[in-house]
């Protein structure tokens, strides 16, 4: 248990060091963005049909393509699954 407790207490410590404006010993994991509409293009589906598709809202997707909005979280993972792996992804929808 006292280990755990000292593994938590290290990560929070580091957090608030982060937190405050000190990057020393941090690593950030930030996914690299994508092109919503250059992935939409090179697989061939008009708006309406990669929204339908990937059970995206048409506004959403379109916020996205005019760069209004960024998707983040489940929305971008998503998308670098059917970016490298789009085949799998229609094919697991059918």
């Amino acid at each position: 248990m006292k280990k755990a407790f000292d593994s938590i207490k290290r990560g929070l410590t580091e957090a608030i060091t982060h937190q405050k404006g000190s990057s020393k010993g941090v690593k950030i994991h930030a996914p690299e963005e994508v092109d919503v509409q250059a992935l939409r293009k090179r697989i061939g589906l008009s708006q309406q049909e990669f929204a339908a598709k990937f059970s995206i809202s048409l506004g959403t997707l379109r916020h996205w393509e005019r760069g209004d909005r960024k998707p983040h979280g489940p929305a971008l993972v998503l998308l670098k699954v059917i970016d490298r792996e789009g085949g799998a992804v229609l094919r697991a929808l059918r």
